[in-house]
Parts: C-alpha cells; structure tokens; sequence
C-alpha cells in the first residue's frame, strides 16, 4: 500500500506502480484518485479507516504526512505505525527528511518517526529525501518586476526531481515486497537509510540565468520574507517553515551532493538545472498556450 495517494510525492509513486496487481492506493479522499489501481481511504486522523485500510496489507510504503504543526504530524503518523503493526504490516518504507536537513524548521517529527520506526516490531527502511526542484523554483519564484527576492543569500540546494525520489521509493517497495514473498527472504533495503539529494547544488543566481526572460536576482532579507509570507494568507505554520528553508538553504547546510540515489534508481539522477530547466519551459509553453 502507498499512503498520500492523492498528494504530489504519493500520486507520483502510485503513477510509477501503475499495472501491478498487488498495489493499494491509499488516501483520505480516494473518490476520483486517477489510477486504476485499486484504493482505499486511509486517513490518519480517522482510527477506523487505519484499522480498516491496513488489513491485508504485508510493505507499507508511508509517505509522510507532513502539513500540519509538529504535534499533529507525530500524532498522525504514530497513529499510522500503531495501526500498521496491529494489523500485521511486516515492513514500512518511511518517505523522511535528509539528514542534512535538521536545522530545517519541520525535521523534528521525521526524526520522531524514524526513532519510533527502529523501537517498533516491523522491519524497515528510511528513504531520508532531499528537497524538490520543485519547491526552490517556488521558493524562487520572481516578483512582478521581475526580481527573485527570496532570501537565500549565496546558498546552494542540491535540489532533486520529486519524480525521481517516487521512482526511488517504487522501487524499494517493491523489491522488499518480493522479499517477502520469495520464501521469506530478509529484502535487502530492510533496515537500511538512504540519503536522496540531487547531484548538483544550484543558487539563486543560476535559477534566476534559467528563467531568461531579464530576471534578477536580487535577494531580500529573512524578515522581509516573514512578512511576505504572512500576509500571502498562509497558514500560521507555514511562516517558519518557508522562511526557515529559505534560512537553511542560505546558511549552505543543503549544498551536499552525493548520497544513494544514482544506487537505487540505476543510473545518475537528473540535475537541478535540468529538472528547472524543464520546469520553467513547461510553464512558458503553458503560459503560450
């Protein structure tokens, strides 16, 4: 089963496991989900629906869900796990945080989680993802005038295509699913914790080069982002967590290339100014249209 169906990492991984008879797609709304896999709802704040959608299930591929303030996330997914044990999931792939990601604002409950995953009863495998190519071209979205203001100073991200970790995460489940069906064979990511990140780290000036079109890149400062962030109609959580990004980002803490993901998917993952590349042509062919 894969949790977050509906959301963007989710639907991504259900997409990748498309036409396999032995997948669940599991969200709080599954009504309308567009796969032809079969669903379930799976909602971490409803007991039932946990209890319920577990049955049966052997490889829990838990996307986390992270929207919400600390003590709501932990709540959610210690909800997910009790349940899961419960119902006899033998093995959880966790989507977590990379672990040069703890000074970021939201790291806290995917530490939690994964502390909460090694003291429980399933086996287990931690795939601690890096932040998305996606998120800093929003991050760096430009102004009207055509200034990208977003406080990140000289920092790099080594930012990573969200398709690739979903590839990435497809893949672990399903070969620790035919582990166990394999007459019990021990599935070769149990236990194990994958650094995901992107290949190359990027800043702002090059995503600003990317765009074309005489965008600058004039950064502004962190307490200017708080308020731009604040008066966007956010949600009181997401202040910190946008402008604490923009901080680690700024700081260089993200700039680390490497890790495990060229290993699991076979080949060298696509870099950042590729996957933003892509982007900003998809979105000016869009616009075109």
């Amino acid at each position: 089963m894969v949790t977050g169906a509906g959301g963007g990492l989710g639907g991504a991984i259900v997409e990748r496991l498309t036409g396999r008879r032995d997948v669940i797609a599991g969200s709080r709304r599954p009504e309308g989900l567009p796969t032809t896999l079969p669903t379930r709802r799976i909602d971490f704040e409803d007991p039932a629906s946990l209890r319920d959608g577990f049955t049966g299930v052997r490889t829990l591929l838990l996307v986390s869900a992270g929207y919400g303030e600390d003590d709501t996330v932990i709540a959610r997914h210690g909800a997910a796990i009790d349940a899961a044990e419960r119902a006899g999931v033998r093995r959880v792939v966790y989507t977590s945080l990379t672990g040069a990601g703890d000074h970021l604002p939201y790291a806290l409950p995917h530490r939690w989680t994964e502390r909460r995953l090694r003291e429980g009863r399933a086996a287990w495998t931690i795939l601690r993802n890096g932040l998305y190519a996606e998120l800093l071209a929003a991050l760096a979205a430009p102004d009207p005038e055509g200034r990208i203001t977003a406080p990140l100073g000289e920092g790099r991200l080594a930012a990573v295509a969200r398709r690739e970790l979903a590839e990435a995460a497809a893949r672990v489940a399903i070969e620790a699913e035919s582990a166990s069906t394999d007459g019990g064979a021990r599935s070769p990511h149990a236990g194990r914790v994958y650094e995901l990140v992107g290949p190359e780290a990027i800043g702002g000036r090059e995503v600003a080069d990317l765009m074309g079109g005489g965008v600058r890149y004039e950064p502004g400062t962190l307490a200017g982002a708080r308020e731009r962030v604040a008066a966007s109609g956010a949600a009181a959580f997401q202040v910190p967590m946008l402008v604490g990004t923009a901080s680690t980002i700024a700081a260089g803490f993200l700039a680390g290339t490497g890790g495990d993901l060229p290993s699991l998917l076979g080949r060298e993952p696509a870099g950042a100014t590729r996957v933003l590349a892509e982007l900003f042509a998809g979105a000016g062919a869009g616009a075109g249209a």
